[in-house]
């Protein structure tokens, strides 16, 4: 999986053009890795902002407005992909536009027999 994590407010700061053109560069970043067979999914996600975090303590369900954790980049989006090696999932990340001012994490998805 990689996980897209960038500056709260970093996207809407930017001039309509510039998001127009990032937004083109993730398309053809998607059009390129389902060429492939590499895109097994991906999603861009809402602001942190309109999260919910759920914990259950004590047999008690809590819900509280926003993310769990306070931090200066938010995941803001995900793919997830077919990468024969670290250095494969690597260089896919390298090329997701908000590597350029953010951080993408790059994290193995366990995969279960029972769960398919």
């Amino acid at each position: 999986m990689l996980q897209i994590y960038a500056p709260e407010g970093h996207w809407e700061s930017l001039p309509e053009e510039a998001r127009a053109a990032l937004y083109e560069e993730y398309f053809a970043l998607d059009r390129e890795l389902g060429a492939r067979g590499a895109l097994v999914g991906s999603h861009e996600l809402e602001p942190a902002t309109t999260a919910t975090s759920v914990r259950v303590r004590g047999g008690e369900t809590l819900v509280a407005d926003g993310p769990f954790a306070e931090t200066k980049e938010q995941l803001g989006g995900y793919y997830v992909i077919e990468a024969e090696s670290l250095d494969d999932a690597i260089e896919w990340a390298a090329r997701i536009p908000s590597a350029r001012h953010g951080t993408i994490e790059v994290r193995p998805v366990v995969m279960r027999e029972e769960a398919a």
